[in-house]
């Protein structure tokens, strides 16, 4: 099959990110003697300064690793709950009924930098000064602009100017909207980094990163996001000045923790996600479902593989919405949900033509209510003044501003075997106004819950929201092989299983699999304010075959025709023996895989 480029074929050591950038400091990181831990960190955190359009240090994150030392994969939670002051109460007294997609009432406890500093002290062998400098270095000194991040600032100049002029000090330098390939600086984001190392050095490594993750959650940061939370009212999706709920007590009160992943077998293989506090489970339940139907016969860019998959994920995303939510405050029936007796009855949904319902399952004592807000017409680009993370793809706009969006990926593997997935998100340009004595703005996560108490994903204080962010690993024959991952929005856990089932029944490489054509549904509610969904849409790149298309529309998919190359921004990683491989996406000519 033709690809975009070449696999990337190495022993020493692979990383593939969404920014060129980011793979060039992690692979700078791995040739200092560095593991892929350390790698991760580093990439992380310049993948906040070169794409602040897609996520920042206000942001939240979710990991997925394998430590060659254990032999053993784990999950490091890095998606802050919601605030003590986050209520229902609190936000019907508002006279809202969904959370809104901006400003900061939409703010969660931001868990990035704490989630980088403990993998840094358990997985690592590098000082914070080590992982933090590259990112630094951008941010005092510049980065060139891709084409996204102006576009992005031009859909909320006019917010910016009129609301948020904190913001418009920052993405508006000299009054204008900066152009593509300008070298851009974010000095104050870079003053609060270098404080923080100044604050946390000497003594061990050890010392340092308790240090660094003190002066974040009850240091200088905390106090700012206090003072700012407490003090301003902000302008957000509601066309109101809200102020926020997120307190310093609530940041000094929650760490980033480890956990232990879900699995599923398909075959050879053994896919690992986050928990239910993630739709990571979505992926699995899809495997399950699709698992045994034939798919080694079905040309990957046939009507069949389209349809049989598309069926499985709308059932299994209805599932998320009736099941789903923070594991500590939801019984979550995850060994049902991915059992061979529940998947087998739902397999008998799969029929020949495509379903137009919202179909979750019934598990006794398990669940809730299920809303689904329909939505008609054209499909609605969000992202800016709305909802935050959806797809890539060509960015849209409409009169209010909106645009969309979506995140940033990475995917590492060490010469030691050991292996990280992450898909860092949150804190955005476009989510809420910069914190002026910090230089980023807070996330929007809480937009995910629901007000609406029977809900598993409603908001309570203390919860975590049911993320869409889900990396992935996978063992093959019992062997750690594969980490992947894509931003996205709800279509991350439609891209990924599709690349996976591409590369296990018609064996692409990771390349290949990457760059074949791609497809989402939005039959399900969006997890993105204001919630909407499109029963049986299906929204595929031009370049599936005209009768492809007719047969998905003959049978009976509302099947709407994207870019040519608009559908996901994977990267990939694996490990065969002693060697490595690495491929990332091309769409939007910027995610790129390095090693040797």
């Amino acid at each position: 099959m033709f690809t975009t480029r070449p696999e990337i074929d190495g022993t020493f050591g692979v990383a593939t990110t969404t920014h060129w950038l980011a793979t060039a400091v992690a692979m700078g990181i791995l040739e200092r003697g560095g593991n892929a831990f350390d790698a991760g960190c580093a990439a992380a955190f310049t993948l906040q300064i070169v794409e602040p359009h897609l996520n920042g240090p206000g942001g939240d994150v979710p990991v997925i690793l394998y430590d060659a030392r254990k032999e053993a994969v784990e999950v490091i939670c890095g998606q802050g709950p919601a605030p003590a002051g986050a209520t229902i109460a609190h936000y019907r007294s508002l006279g809202l009924d969904l959370v809104p997609g901006t400003g900061l009432l939409a703010t969660c406890i931001p868990g990035a930098f704490d989630t980088w500093m403990l993998m840094l002290r358990d997985y690592g062998t590098m000082r914070p000064r080590d992982v933090l400098e590259a990112a630094i270095f951008y941010a005092r000194h510049g980065y060139p602009l891709v084409e996204r991040i102006p576009a992005t600032i031009r859909t909320v100049e006019n917010l910016f100017r009129e609301h948020w002029p904190t913001s418009a000090a920052v993405y508006l330098p000299g009054g204008s909207v900066p152009k593509p390939g300008d070298l851009f600086t974010n000095v104050t984001l870079a003053d609060t980094y270098e404080r923080v190392l100044k604050e946390c050095e000497g003594g061990t490594r050890e010392d340092e990163i308790a240090r660094a993750r003190f002066v974040w959650s009850q240091g200088f940061v905390a106090e700012a996001i206090d003072r700012y939370c407490r003090t301003e009212e902000v302008f957000d999706v509601t066309g109101q000045r809200n102020k926020g709920v997120l307190t310093g007590q609530d940041m000094a009160g929650w760490k980033a923790s480890v956990e232990a992943p879900i699995h599923y077998d398909y075959g050879r293989y053994r896919v690992f996600k986050p928990s239910t506090w993630s739709q990571g489970l979505a992926c699995l339940q899809q495997l399950a479902l699709v698992n045994g139907m034939g798919l080694d016969a079905m040309p990957v860019t046939g009507p069949d593989f389209v349809h049989v998959v598309t069926e499985a994920a709308k059932l299994a995303f209805a599932d998320r919405e009736a099941f789903y939510g923070d594991p500590a405050f939801v019984d979550v029936p995850i060994e049902t949900l991915l059992s061979d007796a529940y998947n087998a009855e739902r397999r008998k949904l799969i029929g020949e033509t495509a379903s137009l319902d919202l179909r979750p399952g019934t598990i006794e004592g398990a669940g809730g209510k299920v809303d689904a807000r329909v939505s008609s017409g054209k499909r609605v680009a969000v992202g800016a003044t709305g909802a935050g993370e959806p797809t890539v793809g060509d960015i849209e706009t409409e009169a209010n501003g909106v645009t969309r969006g979506d995140t940033v990926h990475f995917d590492i593997i060490d010469r030691w075997g050991n292996m990280v997935s992450s898909t860092p998100s949150g804190g955005w340009l476009q989510s809420s106004p910069i914190i002026p004595d910090l230089g980023f703005c807070l996330g929007s996560r809480a937009q995910m819950f629901w007000l609406d108490e029977s809900h598993p994903a409603a908001l309570q204080p203390g919860k975590r929201p049911r993320s869409t962010l889900t990396p992935t690993l996978a063992y093959r024959d019992g062997a750690p092989y594969l980490a992947w991952g894509s931003p996205g929005g709800d279509q991350q856990d439609q891209w990924i299983p599709q690349m996976f089932l591409r590369h296990v029944h018609a064996g692409m490489n990771l390349q290949e699999a990457i760059d074949a054509p791609a497809w989402h549904t939005e039959h399900f509610p969006g997890s993105f304010w204001p919630r909407t969904s499109r029963p049986g849409v299906i929204v595929v790149e031009s370049r599936f075959p005209q009768a492809t298309i007719d047969e998905l529309r003959r049978r009976g998919h509302e099947v709407e025709i994207g870019g040519a190359w608009s559908e996901g921004r994977l990267t990939a990683a694996r490990k065969e023996g002693h060697r490595l491989k690495a491929a990332a996406n091309p769409r939007g000519m910027q995610a790129y895989a390095g090693g040797r």
